[in-house]
């Protein structure tokens, strides 16, 4: 971390650069702290080093998105160079500098479009210096000059000087304040598949997650933590911790039992010596069905608060007239990542220093403060992330491990068990939503309600009060509807899930109101007996969506009959500044359900990486699939019922579906991908499973009856 004095130096620099911080040289102290000796150009993106590749200091946290690349292709596309003469360090928690309105977080597709401008002007401010610089040695007009893969040419007399040394020889120099971003008919590396930085380290495992953190004199803990939520500690018998071989210590916080000990091993021996029993707090009698029925409660009794409400001038009301009604229920949802939760730390008298893999590192600082630690002593060295899907966007297994740490003087790892991590997720809301429709005798939706009820991730995230009783996230899909109806009324009623903690995860509120929307237009458009496609194509208006939807269509060959048992679904989606069509393909026999192929059409804006959006698309649908066919986090006694991937299962490589993807060129700034085909895929598979066997699902995870 940095001083408050340094901060405030940082916030200051920022703003005299227009608020977008961009190659700001960082002064002497922050100098001090990167050993000053090794660079010559020292700013808040860019590092050029006497000695080897330019360092770019990364503001967004690569966790299996391949940001990594597409953020250093922004920087070395401006700065020209190769992408293999650009080295990735991860940004320090400096949220006045690397944040965006303050908050430094990775999460809801937003890191391309965060970056987009700041990072390209960046690189383009150190390379318009490098070349005025060199013209300004040679005494040469500076478009004489040129620069390209790390050197500074003047073309007439083929002198060259590396950008290292240019930079050396005009340290003094000032930067540029206004420069030229490229066209991007002008671009070499945007919009070329790359091969992602990251992947040969991951391949060969020198790639460094959180959990693969080793330090000198390392110790390693192992956690029990209460079963339900707001529990205590009732008996632990700490002896028979201490007397399994490797053990150290055990650590009792009342709320959270550890076990230190020499290895990873000897740690859950000595953890399950405990014979610990636990006051089960004020939660241990909640059970599934007292969430449901709170849902339905509050769905009856109450209004709710207006989150959208619009009455066209001319919206017909009368003629004949047909109303049509669903309701949906989604479940809470676990994040289940790959690498369990994890944290090394290591606490010397009044400094902390934190090995993690964390979405927030400006959060986590913030949250360890509150343990009784100033801000400029904490240091947060991020690591890889094996699966964040908005886990670590929480800080919850930090503290503890911070707290834990607190109690031995070498640096501790502190790991949850694969049970641990799905019982004590930061959970998706669970959420019924209910829908009416008036059509007219065309089929026009002449009146539009629709009723959420659920829990805010929102509230827990920020600490604030809901503007006007609305979670701005949970309606977001359906608050802001991408087709044009002449009456809208879509409200929100907040029901928090009793006996668990909640947060985000992947696609945020999108998946929520996109599957339900997408659906029930779908229902709508069976109900006319209208063509799905058809159908919404009436209603939506946005140019860039029906070119989407269009083009799947004839990509999909969407009219060309399919076997028995087989069937097609549609969805359309028109959040994160993208837009997405997808038609899924399945096959159904004898109950199961097969998903065949998934066609997908997306107009994101300028595409940094084609290759990797593709993958983005491939994956976020997976993990849509995954949630709709076996996602479900039920409660029993106070406690969740599901620990691990027998009872919480994820998609398997032999039940993936083929992939098609088109990518429309568009000259719009990027939008993001990392949650698009999340949010829109769930709705797709609904309704192709509904055409293959005339069965609508409405309550998920899918579960089909017998015909």
């Amino acid at each position: 971390m940095t001083t408050l004095n340094r901060r405030q130096f940082l916030r200051d620099a920022a703003l005299s650069a227009g608020g977008l911080c961009i190659a700001v040289p960082l002064g002497q102290a922050l100098a001090l702290e990167i050993h000053p000796k090794q660079y010559s150009v020292n700013t808040a993106y860019i590092r050029i080093p006497k000695v080897g590749p330019v360092v770019f200091v990364m503001p967004k946290v690569e966790m299996g998105q391949g940001i990594y690349t597409g953020l250093a292709l922004l920087i070395a596309e401006e700065l020209e160079l190769r992408l293999d003469q650009v080295r990735v360090e991860p940004a320090p928690p400096l949220p006045a500098v690397y944040g965006v309105d303050g908050d430094q977080s990775t999460g809801g597709s937003t890191s391309t479009r965060d970056c987009w401008q700041r990072l390209r002007q960046a690189g383009a401010t150190v390379r318009q210096w490098l070349l005025e610089s060199a013209a300004d040695h040679w005494h040469v007009p500076l478009n004489e000059c040129r620069a390209h893969e790390g050197v500074i040419t003047h073309t007439a007399s083929q002198r060259e000087l590396s950008y290292a040394a240019c930079a050396a020889i005009a340290q003094a120099r000032p930067l540029p304040s206004v420069v030229k971003l490229k066209k991007p008919a002008e671009f070499t590396l945007i919009g070329k598949s790359t091969r992602r930085i990251d992947s040969a380290l991951k391949v060969d495992g020198s790639a460094e997650f959180g959990i693969d953190v080793r330090l000198p004199q390392q110790v390693y803990a192992r956690v029990a933590l209460s079963p339900t939520l707001g529990g205590h500690i009732k008996h632990c018998d700490s002896a028979a911790g201490l007397a399994v071989a490797g053990v150290i210590q055990v650590v009792n916080e009342h709320d959270v039992i550890a076990v230190i000990a020499r290895h990873n091993h000897a740690a859950q021996v000595g953890l399950e010596a405990l014979k610990l029993e636990w006051h089960d707090g004020p939660y241990a009698s909640v059970n599934q069905a007292d969430l449901m029925t709170a849902l339905h409660t509050a769905m009856h009794s109450s209004a709710g608060a207006i989150a959208h409400q619009h009455q066209a001038a001319h919206a017909p009301m009368s003629g004949a007239q047909r109303v049509h009604k669903a309701e949906y229920f989604q479940p809470l949802l676990a994040h289940a990542t790959l690498e369990p939760l994890n944290a090394t730390v290591h606490v010397t008298g009044t400094t902390v220093r934190i090995w993690t893999g964390t979405q927030a590192p400006d959060r986590l600082v913030e949250h360890v403060a509150r343990l009784g630690f100033n801000p400029a002593n904490i240091h947060v060295y991020n690591q890889l992330i094996g699966g964040g899907f908005g886990r670590r966007l929480d800080v919850d297994f930090v503290e503890i491990a911070v707290r834990i740490a607190k109690h031995h003087p070498a640096p501790v790892q502190v790991t949850y068990s694969r049970e641990q991590d799905m019982q004590h997720d930061r959970y998706r809301p669970c959420y019924l939503d209910q829908l009416e429709a008036t059509l007219d005798a065309h089929g026009t939706p002449i009146r539009w309600v629709h009723k959420i009820a659920g829990g805010s991730a929102s509230v827990p995230w920020d600490g604030k009060a809901l503007t006007k009783g609305v979670d701005a996230d949970a309606v977001e899909g359906a608050a802001n509807l991408p087709y044009q109806l002449p009456s809208v009324d879509v409200r929100y009623l907040r029901v928090e899930p009793k006996a668990v903690a909640i947060s985000w995860w992947r696609g945020v509120g999108p998946t929520r109101s996109v599957l339900v929307v997408e659906s029930f237009i779908d229902e709508l458009a069976h109900l006319c007996q209208a063509d799905p496609i058809e159908y919404r194509l009436r209603w939506l208006h946005d140019p860039r969506a029906r070119h989407c939807l269009t083009t799947l269509a004839e990509l999909a060959h969407w009219q060309t009959p399919l076997p028995a048992n087989h069937g097609r679904g549609v969805s359309v989606h028109a959040e994160f500044g993208s837009y997405l069509a997808q038609v899924v393909e399945v096959e159904v026999v004898d109950r199961q359900i097969m998903v065949r192929k998934v066609i997908s059409v997306m107009d994101c804006g300028i595409v940094v990486n084609p290759a990797q959006v593709k993958a983005q698309i491939e994956g976020g649908s997976i993990f849509g699939l995954t949630a709709a066919l076996c996602g479900n986090v039920t409660l029993s006694k106070g406690a969740v019922e599901q620990s691990n991937f027998h009872d919480y299962p994820v998609m398997r490589v032999n039940e993936a579906p083929s992939f098609e993807s088109v990518l429309i060129a568009s000259e719009h700034n990027p939008g993001g991908v990392g949650e698009t085909a999340t949010a829109c895929i769930q709705a797709a598979l609904l309704n192709a499973i509904f055409n293959a066997t005339q069965q609508r699902i409405r309550s998920l995870p899918i579960r089909l009856t017998e015909a």
